[in-house]
């Protein structure tokens, strides 16, 4: 990793990203400092944040760590306040934390993987945005970036309640950037296609057939490397998508658009 010559779209931002120890998460993280930002990383996996943070800091970047889980309010509190103590704000934030599992029928799904799925994707998210905002009004304004998925446009059989989730993120995000458009604040939401992540390839492990899927109904008949998600989230974050808001943005190689 070398930050020398990259361009400076996130220059001085201190941006916040979740579900940062692997995947998108991560790759998003070592972008954006890439671009110019200071990050403060959350995730479960404190060894694999601290790791990261060594990473950013070995190559001349900025970064801090903030363990925690996203359906905790408190854990969540805890890393805004990191990044305000820290830094003196918060600029941005990627809300990325997700979790997913092999699907099943409705009427064969027990509730507390319901539970699970809903209180990692949905409140997670409700969690992130709830207390980032006061951190971005006190500092007059900021962008939040909410991962959201094919899921939240488009049904997926055998994955009910992540489909409904994910189908709330883009709600909650509309709604947040009515609630905060004039006050300077910007939301939007990513609808992320098939990535090649740990999380996929646990999915894959348990389901191997839907690896055809996943890959067909993209238009480019290929799953997404994280780093290509994470282009999109900076660009959100960044100044140069200053009139963008209340936006489920596609980066999902077509899937949706077919």
């Amino acid at each position: 990793m070398s930050f020398a010559g990259m361009p400076n779209m996130l220059d001085g931002k201190v941006i916040m990203v979740t579900g940062a120890s692997s995947g998108i998460g991560a790759a998003a993280a070592r972008l954006f400092v890439e671009r110019g930002a200071t990050v403060v990383v959350m995730a479960r996996r404190q060894d694999r944040l601290t790791a990261l943070v060594k990473e950013i800091a070995d190559a001349g970047g900025r970064a801090s760590a903030s363990a925690g889980d996203v359906t905790s309010a408190d854990d969540v509190r805890r890393a805004v306040a990191t990044a305000v103590d820290t830094y003196g704000r918060l600029d941005g934030a990627f809300n990325n934390a997700g979790w997913a599992t092999a699907g099943s029928l409705i009427h064969e799904t027990d509730d507390s993987v319901f539970d699970q799925i809903v209180d990692t994707n949905l409140r997670g998210v409700w969690n992130c945005v709830k207390h980032q905002v006061p951190a971005m009004l006190a500092g007059g304004g900021g962008s939040i970036v909410n991962t959201a998925s094919t899921a939240g446009l488009v049904a997926t059989g055998a994955i009910a309640p992540y489909v409904a989730a994910k189908h709330a993120v883009i709600g909650l995000t509309k709604a947040a950037a009515a609630e905060y458009g004039e006050r300077g604040i910007r939301v939007n939401a990513l609808v992320v296609g098939a990535t090649l992540t740990e999380l996929m390839e646990e999915v894959l492990a348990a389901t191997p057939s839907l690896a055809e899927p996943f890959t067909s109904r993209s238009l480019q008949k290929r799953m997404a490397a994280p780093v290509e998600v994470a282009e999109a989230a900076a660009w959100l974050c960044s100044d140069a998508s200053s009139f963008v808001t209340g936006a489920p943005v596609p980066v999902d190689g077509g899937w949706t658009a077919a």
